[in-house]
């Protein structure tokens, strides 16, 4: 492709998820995304992208099951007021640097994944049972290229780039299950820690699992 005076014009870049997987790699929890990316012309090479990335939950594009909505209230509210209350959920911003290639280039775009169901995102996948979670990827950056004289240029990556996919709910567990199989986290503020830990030596319990059952199982136990 070239411009008005013989130049080569910028190139054209299209992003495309191809599909997904639980990072086992990874040194914590992450769900690795198949990013594919085309250049436009295909034979214009292309030195090195340096890509930024928001993904976003679009959870208004997605139905949800009478039991979903009772553990999506943390979030949304009743189930009554979702056409004000249901938005998008911003999941994480990245950034990634992507080697030289022509035509089109795949890469592992990480998207680490958390315990701590104090984030609206953890509480989110947390209430989904099953099926896909419908996700946005909003794209911006630079690209690099060496013009017709071989010449280095640097072009930015328009607002308007994004691509969609389907994110399988499943990838969220077991990526979390890879790192902390049956596990869920919760930050405490330390005074409650505290109780809880005087509340588990008091008793001789060997863990702080059997602490909250007792708690659960006898509350004025817990007072006491």
């Amino acid at each position: 492709m070239r411009g008005p005076h013989g130049a080569r014009a910028m190139p054209e870049l299209v992003f495309q998820v191809r599909g997904a997987e639980a990072a086992g790699w990874a040194a914590s929890p992450a769900i690795a995304l198949n990013l594919e990316i085309s250049s436009t012309p295909p034979e214009q090479a292309i030195q090195t992208v340096v890509l930024n990335c928001q993904i976003q939950i679009e959870a208004a594009r997605r139905s949800y099951a009478t039991a979903e909505q009772s553990r999506l209230r943390d979030l949304f509210a009743e189930p009554e007021r979702w056409e004000q209350t249901l938005r998008s959920l911003l999941w994480t911003n990245l950034t990634a640097t992507v080697p030289g290639f022509s035509g089109s280039i795949e890469t592992k775009l990480p998207i680490p994944c958390t315990l701590d169901l104090n984030v609206a995102v953890a509480k989110y996948f947390h209430a989904i049972d099953g099926g896909s979670v419908p996700i946005t990827l909003l794209f911006s950056g630079t690209v690099f290229y060496r013009n017709s004289g071989n010449q280095l240029q640097a072009a930015p990556i328009p607002w308007s780039s994004e691509a969609r996919f389907a994110l399988p709910v499943h990838l969220w567990r077991e990526c979390i299950d890879l790192h902390h199989p049956n596990t869920a986290w919760l930050g405490l503020r330390r005074d409650n820690f505290e109780r809880l830990y005087e509340f588990k030596v008091r008793h001789g319990l060997a863990t702080f699992d059997e602490a909250i059952e007792r708690m659960l199982s006898s509350p004025r136990e817990a007072d006491a």
